[in-house]
């Protein structure tokens, strides 16, 4: 065999064994992929669990385990972050209000705890801290401060705007229907709807009039309503009257003269100049001497016309 023969043989063994290499290195390869994509896949899934896990545990750890709205741990952080964000606001005359904060307790769960026991008193608690969160628009923040009492954030409101989400806050809670079997509604009389035997008092204060950080702001809010409580009776669902249902509009600083209700809530067809304020007490309010509650329980008739 001559010389050039061999070392075509040559030639070709050594191509047929980089191929069979170069096969064998691109299956390889082609597996390494794989693998790499499946494991990037895996790890994906894995991160987006995680990611949702987050998730729930901050919303969690941000929701109260009673009633299900924001807790107070929540509500400091909002505050915190609304105030800043007031901060950041372009320079307003100084008497321009900017955020108001409301403090609403709830009374009359005393009786429902002793009647009841805690476990129907919590729930009711929550079906009725449901109801109040429907009451404020999305940008607000409303949330359990602590036992019956309530926190409500209102961004870009002023004090008259903050007094007409107060008064329907009192409104709901005094009108919202209890899952008590014990306690008969007392029937409506000229479309008035029957109370529930609770009562609400509402303490506010507005940024900058009442401080300009949240220690200040709360403490005003809570002097305000420790006056409230002290200037109503029991019971009484706080000031304003039990006959005349809120505005549900938004709650800017906007003209209130020739506001229409809803006739199947209440009778009234607008706001009176003389709706009173919070701690003040109406003519028509609750003036018995045993709690409503009390009164309700034996089957009195209170409903309010």
């Amino acid at each position: 065999m001559d010389r050039p023969t061999v070392l075509s043989v040559a030639l070709a063994g050594l191509l047929l064994i980089a191929s069979a290499a170069a096969a064998t290195a691109l299956a390889r390869l082609r597996r390494l992929r794989s693998g790499a994509a499946a494991s990037e896949l895996s790890l994906r899934q894995e991160l987006e669990r995680l990611r949702q896990g987050r998730a729930e545990l901050e919303r969690t750890s941000y929701t109260d385990a009673l009633t299900g709205v924001w807790n107070y741990r929540y509500l400091q952080l909002a505050l915190d972050r609304e105030i800043a964000r007031c901060a950041r606001l372009p320079v307003q005359p100084e008497d321009a209000d900017r955020l108001a904060v409301l403090l609403l307790e709830i009374e009359g769960f005393d009786e429902i705890r002793r009647e009841h026991g805690h476990q129907r008193g919590g729930a009711v608690l929550r079906d009725l801290a449901q109801r109040l969160a429907m009451e404020v628009r999305a940008t607000d923040v409303f949330g359990r401060y602590g036992g019956e009492e309530f926190l409500v954030l209102l961004p870009d409101t002023d004090a008259a705007g903050a007094e007409r989400v107060a008064e329907r806050l009192r409104w709901t809670v005094r009108r919202h229907p209890l899952a008590l079997p014990s306690v008969p509604a007392p029937p409506d009389r000229q479309g008035a709807a029957p109370v529930n035997g609770l009562g609400a008092v509402v303490g506010t204060a507005v940024l900058p009039r009442d401080g300009a950080h949240a220690a200040l702001l709360l403490r005003a809010a809570d002097r305000a309503l420790a006056g409230a409580r002290g200037s109503t009776a029991p019971r009484s669902g706080g000031a304003g009257s039990a006959s005349e249902a809120p505005s549900s509009s938004e709650h800017e600083s906007e003209p209130t003269s020739e506001r229409t209700f809803d006739p199947e809530r209440e009778d009234a067809v607008g706001t009176r100049p003389d709706t009173p304020r919070t701690g003040q007490r109406h003519p028509s309010s609750t003036a018995a001497s045993q709690p409503v509650y009390s009164l309700l329980a034996q089957g009195c008739d209170l409903s309010v016309t």
